[in-house]
């Protein structure tokens, strides 16, 4: 055979090889269910395009915030942001990576009343709260009095697990009510004065569904494939917002013009007319340092997300990034190493 032959052929091999070898290569992630609809569609389109296989676990944000100090995934998902002291505890720089906005919605089953349900800050509180007990408390209907209120008796659905929707949702009732700051607070999890527990943004809506009565909070494409009523808020303006893509896009515009270089942020309670005040950022934690084929394979992937992929969040009821705060963003990505 002659050299040019030999040489040819050794360069098709190696070709194989590595073709052969980013094919077979699997990331592991796990956390936040609020981004899980998005999350799969990104990662079954990107192994499409490149063969690289991204595995992840909807376990909830505290369970991924818990897998990346272990070091047992290749990232987490996570609504709620990490704290300092967590951080410090990882040998590794932990970056917190924005993916996509989203709204976290108020729903319930009561018969007879269709979405659109008007529900004050102070109400949703005491609700949650456990001290308004009845579907027809005079204070629930005097802010709609054009629906049939029955006397039925709540009950609130709340996570069970560690929830970066429950951190967005009681961050803002913290905010929204001194009582519910001094006496519960904010985090993943908390202690519920009332009601009753379900895993996952799946299992609370499945609960919803199921308990007639019922009211709770999700992600806004978990009540949406479901079928379930969604109550609009009042937000800081005195407007009752109903959850959108752009109403939640709206209640980033304040953020954005005080946005920390880690992107740690809340953005619950948000000024704006048009404001929807349940809403957070769900972001991707990162290490700052991988090997060369985990690093560059997670750097082209979230490159990719935050450009290719932000056109399928409004159909999937997420907003997309401001193209403003993707190149901030896309600044970090660059600094993992690998």
């Amino acid at each position: 055979m002659r050299l040019k032959n030999r040489i040819s052929l050794a360069l098709v091999a190696t070709l194989l090889i590595a073709t052969g070898a980013a094919q077979a290569l699997t990331m592991n992630g796990a956390g936040a269910t609020f981004p899980y609809p998005i999350y799969s569609k990104w990662f079954y389109g990107y192994n499409q395009k490149t063969g690289i296989k991204i595995n992840y676990q909807s376990i909830g944000s505290g369970g991924g915030i818990r897998q990346v100090m272990a070091g047992t995934v290749d990232f987490g998902g996570t609504d709620a942001v990490m704290s300092i002291e967590d951080m410090q505890k990882v040998e590794k720089p932990i970056l917190h990576i924005p993916m996509v906005i989203g709204a976290v919605v108020v729903t319930y089953n009561l018969k007879g009343v269709k979405s659109g349900l008007k529900i004050s800050p102070e109400v949703l509180a005491s609700i949650f709260l456990g001290t308004i007990t009845k579907w027809n408390d005079p204070a629930i209907a005097v802010l709609n009095p054009d629906a049939t209120l029955p006397a039925t008796n709540i009950t609130v659905a709340h996570r069970s697990d560690g929830s970066g929707t429950t951190s967005i949702f009681v961050d803002y009732l913290s905010k929204v009510s001194t009582t519910w700051a001094s006496q519960v607070g904010v985090g993943t999890a908390v202690k519920w004065p009332a009601g009753v527990g379900g895993k996952g943004n799946e299992g609370v809506a499945g609960l919803i569904k199921q308990i007639p009565g019922t009211i709770g909070y999700v992600e806004l494409a978990y009540a949406l494939k479901n079928g379930l009523s969604i109550a609009r808020i009042r937000n800081r303006a005195g407007n009752y917002i109903e959850p959108s893509v752009e109403s939640t896009t709206a209640a980033a515009r304040g953020a954005l013009k005080n946005m920390p270089p880690d992107f740690r942020v809340s953005i619950t309670n948000a000024s704006g007319e048009e404001a929807y005040p349940i809403s957070g950022f769900t972001w991707l934690l990162v290490y700052g340092k991988y090997d060369k084929a985990r690093g560059k394979a997670l750097v082209d992937f979230l490159n990719w997300a935050l450009t290719e992929g932000q056109k399928d969040a409004p159909a999937l009821h997420y907003a997309p990034l401001p193209s403003s705060l993707v190149e901030k963003i896309k600044a970090k990505v660059a600094t993992i190493q690998f």
